[in-house]
């Protein structure tokens, strides 16, 4: 049910607009060799972008000679700006900021065809129309907006066995797309190594220490690991390898939940929290023997990269938003939902988190880090 106004006054506007639309929409009507200029949509977290990278590459694949623009969120598209497969990056601001100057901005494009990989709403559909493009495409269909897909006929809901890169790529073969490569796409900033050996060396670590990264914060509280348990985990993998180095990432409003496990861990612990800027994370990350992350962008990064990840998870289901390759390399631990029905963003405890043992991440730090020690 809409309580927002603005809402209200965009969807009957849009019934309205959709009513006179003379153009022919459906899916059926579509010809792949008409196609110019693209827009991809991928406007939420991280994580959320990172897992429609392989959509977007297999877009690109297909029509090689499009023009291929990006609407993602203005908080990360920084670490986007070198991906090879998208030819310019256009902010998404947030709810309705700055809405009517970027429709303005996408109309200036003329795109013939608009694919969602996973929008905010509702203001994704309602952009992509107004965008003027023809075709928009977008598997999770459900919404009171699906008058305004050309792919409305088919109702296709969340399905919890299939993970989120998944869900992208069935948005991207409803267009001819053919799949041949899931992995993530996260190019290397060359202008970050600099920076990233810069802070390693002021932190006194060299090329020839070990790494282990922690991940303390989260997108909500139901996805972190308690900051003890972080601490006590530290403690214990210093006692048992004394040579290793950890390091504490986060963003910079998490730098003061990131220094209090530091400091209870004692000096081999480090913040990189708000001193590496999120568009320089990759190399850092990939300087890490693993990760032990919730489920974060941060350990999405990682997997793109390369990195090793203990992923914990108990409100999130793994099977949507976990590792998806090179499964040698990570470990999950899932554990049960405790709360039904889960709270989710509005958790006040994660109580669920609490099953995950301090024991049994160090053991998978071992299976994992330290496969010969």
């Amino acid at each position: 049910m809409r309580n927002n106004p603005i809402d209200v006054l965009l969807f009957l506007l849009l019934k309205i607009v959709k009513f006179f639309d003379g153009r022919q929409m459906d899916l059926k009507y579509f010809a792949p060799e008409a196609v110019k200029n693209i827009l991809v949509v991928s406007s939420t977290a991280i994580g959320d972008t990172l897992l429609s990278t392989p959509a977007i590459r297999s877009v690109r694949k297909r029509y090689p000679k499009a023009r291929i623009v990006a609407h993602f969120n203005i908080k990360n598209m920084g670490l986007f700006e070198n991906n090879p497969h998208i030819d310019e990056i256009m902010p998404y601001h947030g709810g309705y900021k700055k809405i009517f100057r970027t429709i303005m901005q996408f109309r200036k494009h003329k795109f013939d065809l608009a694919l969602i990989f996973h929008g905010n709403e509702p203001q994704a559909t309602p952009m992509a129309y107004l965008s003027g493009a023809r075709f928009i495409i977008k598997v999770l269909n459900t919404s009171e907006y699906r008058f305004l897909l050309s792919n409305k006929n088919q109702a296709q809901q969340q399905d919890s066995s299939i993970h989120g890169i998944e869900q992208r790529l069935k948005t991207a073969e409803l267009v001819g797309c053919k799949i041949s490569d899931k992995r993530m796409v996260l190019p290397i900033a060359k202008e970050g190594e600099p920076v990233v050996d810069n802070f390693l060396k002021k932190s006194g670590i060299t090329a020839a220490d070990t790494i282990i990264g922690f991940q303390a914060g989260a997108s909500t509280l139901s996805r972190m690991w308690f900051p003890d348990r972080f601490a006590e985990l530290g403690k214990m993998l210093l006692e048992s390898y004394p040579e290793l180095k950890i390091i504490i990432t986060g963003s910079p409003e998490e730098y003061d939940h990131c220094r209090k496990i530091a400091d209870a861990i004692g000096e081999k612990a480090l913040v990189s929290a708000g001193k590496i800027p999120l568009k320089y994370m990759p190399p850092l990350l990939r300087r890490f023997r693993v990760l032990v992350s919730g489920d974060t962008g941060i350990m999405h990064m990682s997997i793109a990269v390369g990195t090793p990840v203990i992923a914990l998870f108990a409100v999130a289901d793994a099977k949507k938003s976990g590792p998806y390759y090179d499964m040698e390399k990570h470990i999950v631990i899932q554990k049960e939902r405790t709360c039904e029905p889960c709270v989710s963003k509005k958790c006040k405890h994660q109580i669920c988190m609490e099953n995950i043992s301090i024991d049994e991440v160090f053991d998978a730090i071992k299976q994992t880090a330290f496969k010969s020690t």
